[in-house]
């Protein structure tokens, strides 16, 4: 990796333009939940305490390049305080004369919080002229929005290419995760992927059979899988138009030698719905009449053994109904095993994506897992072998400011 850190800039007496994500629940004019808040204190203290000057950059919501109050991240002002623990003074726009003000005045121990950078239009459009009005309030740019790498805009990537650029504390440890999971791993890896639909997680799939070696297939895509054998699934959520699809990644999983595990047994019910009456039986028995909602205590053995053989997992999407017991039986007990395992340091356990959290969360597995991302649509890029602009723009930062 050839990006720079926090570690690699002299801070001291510097704006430093901290592109962050704070795009967090609020209901009635106040924060919910300050999870993402708490994931950027570490940078932001961290250029305080070296002499910096941290100038917020964030966006909030989807304003369409028009100013609301109800996406002003004025509201977010008592709740970063609180979590910073530091003073937050608010700038009214994130370019221009008002912001320039608040930066210019900013005395020790105060950190500015620049207004939603999504009621300028160019943002979206990664627009270089509005890049360059943010640039002119910093003299370094700090990345620290993994969760928003995967977008190509004004402050994520045209920014990055103007200033002497780095990554920041949540940045760095996101993206060194994910270096230790796909980019140079310890062998054998494993990678658990779940949820609904082959057709939402096809490049995922396609990139991981090349790149793994074992591949767990669980949650209503597994359903899909099966039947492209043959294998009647009954009423369970199965896209039958991606099976010529799910039978091409079988095929190309053999000529990778990535092992493909799918589910011996499941567990069946009629009715959708917590405590529904139900049943384990083999995938090839599925009654017609039935739904598969969970990987049955067979399949379950299989992927715990799997987990014990590999010395790195990656993990996107639950196994099975996670949201309703007892459909939540598999991925609770494979979640808690994966996380033993990587408490006793056995194993490398990175795991992201909305569901996930939420299925480990439940599990009480999460705390026990070597890194766990929030990420979302950029951790499910990086799975995919993509490049992510706001990662990519580090690189051309630096170099532009080595070449000036």
């Amino acid at each position: 990796m050839t990006w720079k850190t926090l570690d690699d800039m002299d801070l001291d007496g510097q704006r430093v333009l901290t592109r962050v994500d704070i795009n967090v629940p609020v209901e009635n004019g106040k924060v919910t939940d300050t999870t993402r808040m708490e994931r950027i204190a570490a940078t932001v203290q961290d250029i305080l305490a070296r002499g910096g000057k941290p100038v917020l950059l964030a966006h909030f919501g989807r304003p369409k390049g028009e100013r609301r109050d109800d996406m002003s991240l004025k509201m977010l002002v008592p709740a970063l305080q609180d979590v910073l623990g530091a003073d937050v003074v608010f700038a009214d726009d994130c370019i221009g004369p008002v912001a320039q003000a608040v930066v210019d005045t900013l005395e020790e121990n105060q950190v500015a919080l620049l207004e939603n950078t999504r009621f300028h239009a160019g943002e979206e459009k990664n627009d270089e002229a509005l890049a360059a009005q943010m640039a002119e309030l910093g003299d370094i740019y700090c990345n620290d929005a993994f969760s928003a790498a995967h977008r190509a805009h004004a402050s994520t990537e045209a920014l990055a290419r103007l200033l002497p650029s780095c990554a920041g504390r949540l940045m760095q440890g996101e993206l060194q995760a994910l270096e230790s999971a796909l980019g140079s791993p310890e062998r054998p890896v494993l990678a658990v992927v779940g949820g609904a639909k082959v057709s939402t997680k096809l490049d995922l799939l396609s990139n991981l059979v090349e790149k793994v070696d074992m591949l767990v297939i669980g949650g209503g895509m597994a359903n899909t899988f099966l039947a492209s054998q043959g294998i009647n699934v009954g009423k369970s959520l199965c896209e039958h138009d991606m099976t010529d699809t799910a039978k091409a990644i079988a095929e190309k999983a053999v000529t990778t030698g990535c092992a493909l595990l799918l589910p011996r047994d499941v567990v069946v019910a009629r009715e959708f719905k917590a405590g529904a009456e139900n049943e384990i039986v083999l995938t090839e028995n599925c009654p017609s009449d039935a739904m598969i909602l969970d990987a049955g205590p067979d399949s379950v053995a299989h992927i715990k053994q799997a987990i014990d053989d590999a010395k790195t997992l990656i993990w996107n999407g639950p196994l099975g109904a996670f949201e309703i017991e007892p459909f939540d039986a598999a991925t609770n007990a494979a979640a808690k095993h994966a996380a033993a395992r990587s408490e006793h340091g056995q194993l490398v356990s990175v795991a992201g994506g909305g569901d996930t959290v939420a299925a480990l969360n439940k599990a009480g597995a999460a705390e026990d897992f070597s890194y766990i991302s929030t990420a979302g649509g950029a951790f499910l890029e990086w799975m995919e072998g993509k490049v992510l602009p706001g990662v990519a723009a580090l690189d051309q930062g630096e170099k532009a400011t080595a070449e000036g």
